[in-house]
């Protein structure tokens, strides 16, 4: 296989990224005078040597604050824990400003079509942390689909007997959308889960 191929096949491994778009992005690369190739090379070096996993979270920080700031920073809530597949989710979550409690990154969902069950997650962990930690309320912020669903099933059963108080985001129809746009599932969802207004 010569280079153009293996740098087509590791940029198609990147979530998101098809063949036709690895070849693109490699033939780019491969021709780039710009100095966008040597860019990628000390930024790809850099996150080799300088970043990681939280061993607690999950989230993605310095090797130099492990565990990271959002599981030692005093600021946060210690009595919830959000639960998510993936440290971009912590990324997002804390993006929005709505929530300060702690984390736990799954690293996936149970998914048999890609051969990941439960013993792939970081479930023991969880189920560690729960007892340890303490917390009054674990929040299940796992995607909607079928995959996702099982996944919080799974969870939610190994603590029924836990005296914990479990919730998962609300899901309904997006801010800016219409009924119009939305599936039959999203407005099943929305209308199960719909809040009280005051007059």
């Amino acid at each position: 296989m010569d280079t153009i191929e293996r740098l087509t096949a590791c940029l198609n491994r990147l979530p998101g990224v098809g063949r036709r778009s690895a070849e693109r992005m490699a033939v780019k690369l491969a021709r780039d005078r710009t100095g966008l190739l040597a860019d990628l090379i000390r930024v790809l070096q850099d996150t080799s040597e300088n970043l990681c996993c939280c061993s607690r979270c999950g989230s993605i920080t310095s090797v130099n604050d492990e565990p990271c700031k959002l599981c030692t920073g005093h600021d946060r809530d210690e009595s919830i824990l959000c639960v998510v597949e993936d440290p971009n989710d912590i990324m997002l979550i804390e993006r929005s400003g709505a929530y300060r409690g702690r984390y736990h990154a799954l690293m996936g969902r149970i998914s048999p079509s890609r051969g990941e069950g439960p013993s792939s997650l970081r479930i023991d962990s969880l189920l560690e942390r729960i007892e340890k930690e303490k917390f009054k309320e674990i929040i299940l912020a796992l995607s909607t689909d079928v995959e996702g669903d099982s996944t919080a099933s799974y969870i939610i059963e190994l603590l029924k007997d836990k005296q914990v108080k479990i919730s998962r985001l609300a899901s309904g129809l997006p801010a800016g959308s219409g009924i119009v746009y939305s599936d039959p599932l999203t407005l099943s969802r929305a209308i199960k889960w719909r809040t009280p207004q005051k007059p």
